[in-house]
């Protein structure tokens, strides 16, 4: 039963996108399992980019059946429009399959979600505002839309009245916003309903049967381990579970089942949005790290905050998810420093800390500890073999699997899917 999940080990872009991209000419399905359109994956085939915001990267690779499992929420309107522009370039897009289970972000949702960060103004979480909080608080409070349930109008209509009961008295009284209609929704949500069916199937069961037939099934989280809704720096976090354990409920498969973990590291350490973020670079080098590693969200558009590797979190997420393997991805933006720095260490109150303090607090007025590495000057992109590196980049990659705790087993030299070097095989 060869089921692989890959993951963000950061606080997500670390490149996942490629690292499936890589693995999806040799697996049968690649799902993924939480998230909304709030994550977005760059993948680079020959001369073309591809953005992908909804759908597994594994839709890029011919043979592979990309699923959307339960644990994702899924906004109609941006998964055909999706996958609309795939047809457009000649992507085969027929095999795609979405969990009936899977929960729908409606209108009310989008709304609730961009009101509500306005309103909390500087205490604001920096949300992506494409509802995909409000969706996963309508799932947990069970008045969710559910894909199944475009199929039924009675009961379509049942649970969006349900939802819009404290929704609008939110929208009126609180937030001075017009109350919204639910037959306008209802209406709304049929139109996809159609174009939606060819797609939906008991993805649990398709799923469990291809591992028992021995088929190789990849697991793709969104966003990264460190904004993960239980072990990720909270209150700025996601709304679900990019962690190893969120594949499981994620798409309905057993923890036994499970054979490798994967990581994606990116060799010097990123943060969309709100919160904290120890290693974060106001300077020269950090704006060098954003330009040349084209750090801009492919969701949001927003640039990315920058700072160099932090090897505390590395080694939290090797623990939290029991990781087997790293993907490091982007050595190549830092050819051309003197020195590199890794934060090996946190300073808080005056004591050093080696592990992720579990305070809140503490790691708000956590400073970093680093220790400085000798830098390479030389092209790596044409590498294509780890002794091909530079003695001081494999001298960094050592480190740096060192102190996260798991071995490196493929490194990302540039943006092309065959910038990469593989060092052991993940199947």
């Amino acid at each position: 039963m060869p089921a692989l999940v890959l993951l963000g080990a950061q606080w997500g872009d670390e490149g996942k996108g490629k690292a499936t991209d890589l693995l999806g000419g040799s697996v049968d399905y690649v799902v993924r399992y939480q998230g909304g359109n709030n994550a977005g994956h760059t993948v680079v085939v020959g001369d073309q980019k591809y953005a992908l915001h909804l759908l597994p990267s594994g839709i890029l690779s011919p043979g592979c059946t990309p699923v959307i499992g339960n644990g994702v929420v899924v906004d109609p309107s941006v998964l055909l429009s999706e996958l609309s522009g795939l047809n457009e370039r000649g992507v085969d897009t027929s095999k795609l399959l979405i969990s009936g289970n899977a929960h729908i972000i409606t209108p009310y949702n989008v709304t609730v979600d961009k009101v509500t960060e306005r309103f909390l103004g500087k205490r604001k979480i920096g949300t992506t505002g494409r509802g995909i909080g409000p969706t996963y608080a309508d799932k947990i409070n069970r008045v969710g839309i559910r894909v199944q349930d475009l199929y039924d109008e009675s009961i379509l209509t049942q649970k969006v009245e349900a939802a819009l009961d404290v929704k609008n008295q939110l929208l009126t009284k609180l937030y001075n916003r017009r109350a919204i209609a639910v037959d306008q929704v209802v209406a709304e949500l049929l139109e996809y309903a159609e174009k939606l069916k060819p797609y939906v199937a008991d993805t649990v069961l398709v799923l469990n049967q291809a591992l028992e037939e021995d088929k190789v099934v990849l697991f793709e989280g969104g966003q990264g381990t460190l904004l993960d809704i239980d072990h990720g720096t909270y209150p700025f976090v996601t709304s679900s579970n990019p962690t190893a354990g969120g594949a499981c409920t994620g798409a309905g498969v057993g923890p036994t089942k499970i054979s490798r973990v994967i990581g994606i590291l990116k060799a010097y350490t990123t943060r969309v949005g709100a919160g904290p973020f120890p290693t974060e670079l106001f300077d020269e080098d950090g704006e060098a790290l954003r330009r040349i590693g084209g750090e801009r969200g492919v969701t949001t558009g927003r640039d990315r905050r920058c700072g160099w590797f932090d090897a505390v979190i590395a080694r939290y997420a090797t623990r939290v998810n029991g990781l087997t393997d790293f993907f490091l991805t982007k050595l190549d933006v830092l050819t051309g420093w003197e020195q590199i720095p890794v934060c090996v260490a946190y300073e808080i109150d005056g004591k050093r800390v080696e592990e992720l303090p579990y305070s809140q607090s503490d790691f708000h007025h956590a400073k970093p500890v680093y220790e400085t590495l000798p830098g390479w000057s030389e092209d790596i992109t044409k590498a294509k073999s780890f002794s091909d590196l530079p003695k001081n980049a494999q001298n960094y990659v050592k480190a740096l699997e060192e102190m996260s705790g798991a071995p490196i087993s493929a490194i990302g030299v540039g943006p092309g899917r065959d910038e990469t070097i593989e060092i052991n095989s993940f199947l």
